[in-house]
């Protein structure tokens, strides 16, 4: 589940950035359709798997309102960051933001890391940098702030995920509050829509496919995740849309892509085996 979850969000960034880097549509209306179309695709999901999932649960989940507020600043941000900030620095402020939050809110809720998860979490980021390294430029300080709005906020959805016990249903409601806000939205731009076949389908897949199921996939996943391993898993997320470049559209592999993805799956190994060291042996102890 953590590698689907993983695939659909660097499918999810591609989508993006070809939608919005060849201005085929504009960012408001980009994740107006996004976020209409996931909550369109979750709610006849639920409503065809209703029976099955009122016999299976024991308790109404609904997703919340701070998830969803989180959902909506996370699409609309990091829609309008790109349009100012390039691909390898928007990448790297967005997983930056998402990774501090997620470490620095877990450790202020009583969350420790041990050594070898910190070395494992230094590692992982040297990795993603040196990736990241040749594309990244001086951002605009609006789009540094955007980017930034929106890793804070997709940590913070992520955060909301961890305790799920229905993920299908929680993300199917997280997607439907938002809607309220994405109308919102569409009434204040709709002044400067602007629309092509082309934009409006990246945005529908991106939205029922890669956002509505992908987010489901990974509440799923989150639970058996902790808030470290969830950070820090996601900084493969370029090196997984780098190499679907390879495999789909034929580009080259490189000396850096091989290495920084040789860093940055060592780093994640320290911080997955790190952890699962440290319980096995309290367990023992205790």
């Amino acid at each position: 589940m953590t590698c689907l979850a993983l695939i659909a969000f660097a499918a999810n960034s591609v989508l993006c950035r070809l939608a919005l880097g060849n201005e085929v549509i504009d960012a408001a209306s980009f994740t107006t359709i996004r976020l209409l179309s996931g909550a369109i695709a979750l709610f006849i999901i639920l409503t065809i798997t209703g029976k099955a999932q009122k016999s299976a649960k024991k308790s109404v989940s609904t997703g919340s309102w701070s998830a969803s507020i989180a959902l909506f600043l996370y699409a609309v941000t990091f829609s309008y960051a790109y349009l100012s900030v390039d691909t390898g620095t928007g990448a790297l402020i967005l997983f930056g933001s998402v990774q501090i939050t997620i470490i620095m809110l877990s450790m202020r809720l009583g969350v420790k890391l041990h050594l070898i998860e910190w070395l494992g979490v230094i590692t992982a980021s040297v990795g993603f940098i040196y990736l990241m390294l040749p594309t990244i430029t001086t951002p605009s300080i609006n789009g540094f702030i955007l980017m930034t709005i929106s890793g804070v906020s997709w940590g913070l959805y992520t955060l909301k995920g961890r305790g799920s016990k229905n993920p299908l249903m929680d993300t199917t409601y997280n997607f439907l509050r938002a809607i309220p806000f994405v109308i919102l939205l569409a009434l204040l731009t709709i002044s400067n829509a602007t629309y092509s076949l082309e934009g409006v389908t990246l945005a529908i897949i991106s939205g029922a496919i890669t956002s509505g199921v992908g987010y489901t996939i990974w509440y799923i996943a989150l639970g058996g995740l902790s808030s470290t391993q969830a950070a820090v898993i996601q900084l493969s997320v370029p090196i997984i849309a780098a190499i679907g470049g390879v495999i789909f559209v034929s580009e080259t592999i490189t000396i850096r892509l091989m290495v920084s993805t040789i860093i940055v799956l060592s780093g994640i190994l320290m911080v997955v085996l790190g952890k699962y060291y440290f319980t096995q042996k309290q367990l023992k102890n205790g």
